[in-house]
């Protein structure tokens, strides 16, 4: 935390379940706000670098942490990464970085990483039985994303039931429902990420 508020960068700690679409988020929030905020990413992951190979792709500096078993990262880990992005590109040059936490809706919830705000991925894939399942990740966030609603009609996730109980648990809690296959949602997405670094800014 000490660092990122030397360097007065913002960060923001991404947390889901595997497979709700961290990545493919990324994929396309990366170019949306490329031309007004400088990105960096931290990609966890247990084994392999193929999400942190993805993003690379989108030509962002982008550092692998690979926990080996580990449920989730930690903020010893989070700092050494920040070290190996700084050697790409200067921190103080960075206006965002983004950690891809381990896919796990448990452990992460638990662990500060010296962020500025945790946000959820929830996909309508997963049902819209998980805030109460796992409250304390949905309390512990600033804002959820509600991604694949281009399935909604394929599913029986209950969108407006499941926002009435995270307002339950958390009522300043941002709802942002998204597609990150469509783009649909994700203008309001890059908008709240924009508020979330103007306030690094002003600190």
């Amino acid at each position: 935390r000490k660092l990122l508020q030397e360097t007065n960068t913002a960060c923001v700690n991404l947390i889901s379940s595997p497979g709700s679409g961290k990545t493919s988020i990324l994929e396309k929030t990366i170019p949306m706000i490329a031309g007004r905020w400088s990105v960096g990413i931290i990609e966890g992951d247990i084994y392999t670098s193929r999400d942190a190979d993805r993003i690379a792709d989108k030509g962002v500096p982008v550092v692998q942490i690979n926990t080996k078993g580990a449920c989730h990262l930690d903020a010893a880990l989070v700092a050494y990464a920040l070290e190996e992005l700084a050697r790409e590109k200067s921190l103080h040059d960075l206006d965002i970085v983004f950690v891809e936490n381990v896919g796990n809706l448990v452990c992460p919830a638990e662990f500060d990483l010296g962020e500025d705000c945790k946000v959820v991925v929830l996909s309508t894939a997963e049902g819209s039985d998980k805030p109460l399942k796992y409250p304390l990740v949905f309390r512990e966030s600033k804002a959820v994303l509600i991604n694949k609603i281009d399935l909604l009609e394929h599913t029986d996730f209950d969108l407006e039931g499941i926002k009435e109980e995270l307002r339950g648990l958390n009522p300043g809690l941002a709802f942002l429902p998204v597609s990150a296959k469509t783009g649909e949602g994700l203008e309001a997405w890059c908008e709240w990420l924009s508020a979330v670094i103007a306030e690094r800014v002003r600190r």
